[in-house]
């Protein structure tokens, strides 16, 4: 039954993927075997993350073929928390995808390309193998790219190309990379790796194949330089697609990096982690600056995903168990704002009929319920108490002062005031000023029977974040669990190998208590 339980999270959403395919004439019926699929995999994710809390990290072995020979899959809290909130999302943007995508974009393959991406996402997730993850990254690729052009306008070819074409460089910087790896330890298996590479002597060339991992997985998750194809390619699909993006693609490049750099790669941690201590200030400051010198709505979002990225990275270079639980648990509270932040803007684009701010205004007169909806993932984004966004930078700043990285502490602190300082500008802008040019026309624009389909989303996600925020601590538990696991990789060795006698960089007897802010 475990064995099922970690292979669902691909097998679900390939199911759906094919039978949205064999539905492929009849829209109506694509649409319910999406959300339903996705539900599935919510459920799937549940009994995934209760497993592991109840068992322990578990491990798969296809075709029974034993480990590090054959195609393993591994779920521990990170995983499993990691599908969870994917299939969250991927729930809510299935039914918004019911009122905003247009008709000829579903006949074209949108719900099968759709669920193809999920398998991707959550096969990165669960694997134990650096090839396979380059695998389901590339199922990431293709299908995102299949996506990002479904509609084939001007605006979406050109941000296509770009994501294509730099996506494609990180892609072969990845390839390079695991093929030094394989080199030098003749293992891909991330486990049996993070016993070879302590046997290899060459650590300079070692060090070296890190820093190609970061730039591949830096470019993935956006960080500093490697971020431009974001807000040159995010603001052009579709709204669901947008969001989707938004929400849950470039968290699997920060993912892979936690793996890896707390798993693997960590006999160097002076010069590897250091690195990416400058990576993630200079992230922050790049995303935040970015979104404050657009007006359009939809690129300053895209602008703010770089910005929160670098939040992320600065816990995995901080490398202290505290900072590590402060990542995982701001990785569960982006997925969720940035998710609803998109799908706030397409709404709000769609009742006011623009994307700049200038040109929008008058919300807060015409729809009430938007801007409540909206007015939480904003004041997460900016920080306030008691929302997600809070309790997440709270910890990373404790973190960052215990550890007396004095520097990275003031960054982020400038960041957050920066950042409180868009979101007051887009409230003025949407909510509290007249529309320029007359009132918009509201909810009466949107037909009735789309309208539950654009607003339900909303509503689920942000009622997520109240209630991330005010029980914290549960979160802060899981986030804590992930934690210990991250730092003692032991238990994950042995759940894919066997018994066998931890890596020297272990940190033992690390109690998930110890990671409380």
């Amino acid at each position: 039954m475990s064995a099922w339980l970690v292979v669902s999270p691909i097998l679900v959403p390939l199911a759906t993927a094919a039978l949205c395919a064999l539905a492929w004439g009849r829209v109506p019926l694509q649409r319910i075997i999406s959300l339903a699929g996705s539900v599935t995999l919510f459920v799937c994710g549940a009994l995934l993350l209760a497993h592991v809390g109840a068992n322990g990290i578990t491990a798969a072995q296809m075709s029974d073929w034993p480990a590090p020979f054959g195609i393993t899959l591994v779920a521990d809290h990170l995983a499993a928390v990691m599908v969870l909130i994917a299939a969250v999302m991927a729930v809510a943007v299935a039914i918004y995808a019911f009122g905003d995508i247009a008709p000829e974009r579903e006949r074209f393959g949108f719900h099968p390309v759709f669920q193809t991406l999920m398998v991707g996402v959550c096969g990165s997730f669960i694997t134990g193998d650096l090839f396979n993850l380059y695998v389901w990254f590339e199922v990431m690729l293709i299908s995102s790219f299949m996506l990002l052009a479904l509609g084939g306008t001007r605006e979406q070819i050109d941000g296509a190309i770009k994501y294509a074409a730099l996506n494609l460089i990180a892609t072969a910087s990845f390839l390079m990379a695991v093929a030094l790896l394989y080199g030098l330890t003749g293992t891909l298996n991330m486990a049996d790796l993070a016993l070879r590479l302590r046997e290899v002597e060459q650590t300079g060339v070692v060090t070296t194949v890190a820093v190609l991992f970061i730039i591949a997985f830096g470019m993935k998750a956006a960080v500093f330089p490697l971020f431009f194809w974001l807000p040159a390619s995010y603001h052009t699909p579709a709204i669901p697609v947008q969001a989707i993006f938004a929400g849950l693609l470039t968290k699997v490049g920060v993912y892979a990096l936690l793996r890896t750099f707390t798993l693997i790669f960590v006999g160097d941690t002076a010069w590897t982690h250091g690195l990416m201590l400058w990576i993630a200030g200079l992230t922050m400051l790049a995303g935040v600056l970015g979104s404050l010198a657009v007006t359009d709505l939809r690129r300053a979002f895209s602008w703010q995903v770089v910005a929160h990225i670098g939040y992320m990275i600065m816990g995995l270079a901080l490398y202290t168990p505290l900072a590590i639980a402060g990542a995982v648990f701001y990785l569960v509270h982006d997925i969720v704002v940035k998710t609803n932040l998109f799908l706030g803007a397409g709404l709000a684009r769609r009742l006011t009929g623009h994307d700049d701010l200038r040109s929008m205004g008058g919300l807060f007169k015409a729809t009430p319920l938007l801007a409540v909806v909206m007015f939480v993932p904003l004041a997460s984004l900016a920080g306030f108490p008691p929302l997600s966004g809070f309790w997440s930078k709270l910890v990373l700043l404790q973190a960052s002062l215990e550890k007396e990285a004095y520097v990275i502490a003031a960054v982020s602190l400038i960041v957050g005031l920066l950042t409180m300082w868009l979101v007051g500008r887009i409230w003025a802008e949407l909510f509290w000023k007249a529309h320029p040019v007359a009132d918009p026309q509201g909810t009466a624009a949107i037909a009735p029977g789309t309208r539950f389909a654009l607003v339900a989303p909303l509503v689920l996600l942000s009622a997520m974040t109240v209630a991330i925020g005010l029980f914290a601590e549960p979160v802060m538990q899981v986030a804590a669990a992930a934690a210990t696991e991250l730092m003692d990789p032991a238990p994950y060795i042995e759940a894919v190998l066997g018994k066998g006698e931890p890596p020297p960089t272990a940190v033992v007897g690390l109690e998930p208590a110890e990671v409380r802010p």
